[in-house]
């Protein structure tokens, strides 16, 4: 068996909004600047910490998840990162035990340390408590040391640590900075592209992170040879399909190992904007992944014309995917979190409304005709229909969250978010004409 070493931790924390992506990028942006080669993951489902992340390290980044994409596709995943990096960061979710499969789990199974990011900024010396905690909970988890986030002055991170045994390392304390901090809104922090000044503050954390911070390479890991990648396991079954991919400020919410996926069976990929273009480009099949369709509104009821051209495309009986804001975007009304209303594409007969509270938050799995798929929900709105759905999806954990999917001539539309490379198979029996 064919094994590859690499410095390697996972980022973690006891709780959300601890500050993990800081911390990931800032480590991700310092070895950068020291000219190491970084690979960034990021667990479980999420689509905007990637893209925040990406700008940090300089690379793609990908999801780790062992339930939507099981065990092999992570494994094949770190083994080829391991071949072309210095150092593997895993930005965790959630807290570090939280859900099932945990961060946690993904650390023992790999044999990756822990670093646990704690904001310490309205505790003192129970910041001892809570790292040995989460270090000594599971014992045959690796664990690398603990971090202080948000530390008020020095005189505060001295009281920080004096409760935390010598076994526990503690490899700093960030101080609270307004510059480094990452804005947010009711699906998670703002997108890169909307942050003009990310670079900048990405640069600011990475200094932090220099003046006060360990900044030796972690430990190294091996990770052992795995099952060749998707891209060459799959048959090429949309060889010669051409398929439009939604991408803009309202459809953005996209997996790269979804797009992947959908070139290594052979598709051709062309992106387009609802907001700002006037029709499809030329496509057998289209794809309108997630988003913020509900901050856009105006815009995309306004332009008529990509309305028209989409309708076109489905009464010819093309494929369509339209998942989460994708689907909100082909039913007939959406009423943003102001109760202001816009009628949309009207291809699936139903109407959604934003709603003050979440509405799903779930791993889900779906029995489609077409095969199984794994993937996730997390919204806002709520959708009202009289339509029957061709399937119910399932979640894993014992979750009373209940998607639905629809189908109709061949449009596919649900609030899940379909991780493709569960079942290569039923995704090319979605999109192929």
């Amino acid at each position: 068996m064919s094994v590859r070493h690499c410095s390697a931790v996972l980022i973690s924390a006891p709780a959300s909004g601890q500050g993990k992506t800081t911390v990931t990028a800032a480590i991700a942006a310092y070895h950068r600047s020291q000219g190491r080669r970084v690979r960034v993951f990021k667990t479980g489902p999420d689509f905007i910490d990637p893209t925040l992340l990406e700008q940090a390290s300089g690379h793609p980044v990908y999801q780790l998840d062992l339930w939507m994409g099981g065990e092999a596709d992570c494994r094949a995943r770190l083994y080829q990162a391991a071949a072309e990096a210095d150092l593997i960061l895993i930005e965790g979710v959630m807290g570090l035990f939280d859900g099932s499969p945990s961060s946690a789990d993904l650390a023992r199974l790999f044999g990756i340390p822990v670093l646990a990011v704690i904001d310490a900024s309205a505790m003192a010396q129970t910041f001892a408590a809570l790292a040995c905690g989460m270090a000594q909970l599971d014992a045959e988890l690796p664990f690398f040391g603990v971090v202080a986030n948000r530390v008020g002055s020095a005189r505060h991170a001295a009281m920080l640590t004096e409760r935390l045994p010598s076994t526990l390392k503690f490899c700093g304390a960030l101080p609270r900075a307004a510059e480094i901090s990452l804005p947010e809104r009711h699906l998670g922090l703002l997108q890169a592209d909307e942050l003009p000044d990310l670079g900048q503050r990405i640069a600011h954390a990475a200094q932090l992170w220099a003046a006060h911070a360990d900044t030796a390479l972690p430990p190294a890991v091996a990770f052992s040879h795995a099952v060749p990648a998707l891209r060459s396991e799959v048959k090429r079954e949309l060889e010669g399909v051409k398929i439009a991919v939604a991408r803009d400020a309202a459809f953005s919410f996209l997996y790269r190992a979804n797009l992947d996926l959908l070139s290594a069976l052979g598709a051709q990929l062309c992106f387009f904007s609802p907001l700002h273009d006037d029709a499809l480009p030329a496509a057998d099949s289209l794809y309108l992944p997630g988003g913020y369709p509900e901050l856009h509104l105006s815009e995309l009821a306004g332009n008529t014309a990509m309305l028209t051209s989409i309708r076109t495309h489905h009464a010819a009986r093309k494929p369509i995917v339209a998942e989460c804001g994708g689907m909100l975007y082909v039913l007939r009304s959406l009423t943003d979190a102001q109760g202001q209303s816009c009628d949309l594409l009207g291809l699936l007969a139903g109407d959604a409304a934003m709603q003050p509270r979440l509405s799903a938050l779930a791993l889900q799995r779906i029995e489609l005709p077409q095969g199984e798929l794994r993937g996730h929900t997390f919204h806002y709105s709520r959708l009202q229909t009289n339509l029957t759905p061709v399937a119910q999806g399932a979640c894993p954990n014992g979750g009373s969250s209940s998607e639905a999917v629809y189908q109709q001539q061949r449009l596919t539309a649900s609030y899940i978010h379909f991780y493709f490379p569960s079942n290569p198979h039923a995704v090319a029996q979605l999109f192929l004409p």
